[in-house]
């Protein structure tokens, strides 16, 4: 698909209609620092907004609402002839529409995909309201959290695949002549987010999504700091007395599971990640 990339300073129809066509077919992605945004604001626990509201153990916002555009479903919180009903806690996704975000060597780029602006079709009134700088539209959606933490959560990831790294390569396992860590990794990969979530199981599923952090928490970085706490606290509850190859493969191959499944609600490609991620083991192993 066409990509375009965008300057601040780009001059765009992105004075939103308020029809409510970007509320319906989409896919929205969601941090753990999102979904708690998402149920303070609409006043349920963590634990029962991803239950009611979220699939893949959390990691994508449920449109199952009433059909609409194009006979699409509704987004979960959409309330037809009102729109967002969590318009305050809104994820970095809604934020960002029709604008999307990569990061390539630590920089970030906003972008838009497709060969015409995404609005134009769904809402081709918007050409007629005034035209934004992406800088301006971006400052008015008050990203700027957001994009913090996804940025934290992307560090977060590494950090537990640096983990997965650590209990494969420096305990002894891969020099046992193991064959089964790596190819999981790869599978993790490949396989659903619903087998994913189903192979971490509720225990780590709970502590990455819906960490217990207090609801008094507003800063985002404050926020993945603690949650990163609570993470190690957990992997040194379950991985400080390994004692067989078996253990460490088991806590090798969840610890990637886990971070997987985070690059799953940040938007990364799971896929190129494991493959990434196995090969840079492969030439450690083979430089050693």
């Amino acid at each position: 698909m066409q990509t375009t990339q965008l300057s601040l300073e780009d001059i765009l129809p992105l004075t939103c209609t308020r029809s409510g066509t970007c509320c319906h077919g989409n896919l929205v992605l969601l941090n753990p620092w999102e979904l708690f945004s998402l149920a303070k604001e609409k006043k349920n626990t963590p634990r029962e907004f991803r239950d009611l509201y979220t699939e893949y153990g959390g990691t994508k916002l449920r449109f199952d609402g009433k059909a609409g555009w194009k006979n699409k479903k509704a987004c979960s919180q959409y309330v037809d002839g009102f729109g967002c009903s969590v318009h305050l806690g809104r994820p970095l996704a809604c934020r960002l529409f029709p604008i999307g975000r990569q990061i390539h060597s630590n920089e970030v780029h906003y972008i838009y995909q497709g060969a015409k602006f995404p609005c134009l079709e769904g809402c081709p009134e918007v050409v007629k309201l005034p035209h934004l700088s992406v800088g301006e539209y971006l400052q008015g959606q008050e990203t700027e959290h957001f994009e913090k933490a996804q940025d934290a959560y992307l560090e977060l990831m590494q950090n537990l695949a640096d983990m997965a790294f650590e209990l494969f390569l420096d305990t002894g396992l891969a020099e046992s002549g193991d064959t089964k860590t790596l190819p999981l990794w790869e599978v993790m990969g490949n396989e659903s987010p619903e087998v994913l979530a189903n192979r971490i199981g509720h225990e780590w599923l709970d502590c990455l999504m819906i960490p217990e952090i207090s609801n008094d928490c507003v800063d985002p970085i404050n926020f993945v700091q603690k949650h990163t706490e609570l993470l190690q606290v957990k992997a040194q509850e379950k991985f400080s007395a390994l004692n067989t190859n078996q253990e460490l493969h088991d806590a090798s191959v969840m610890i990637m599971g886990v971070a997987l499944h985070l690059a799953q609600g940040i938007g990364a490609n799971r896929k190129v990640l494991a493959e990434h991620w196995c090969d840079t083991a492969k030439d450690f192993l083979k430089n050693k």
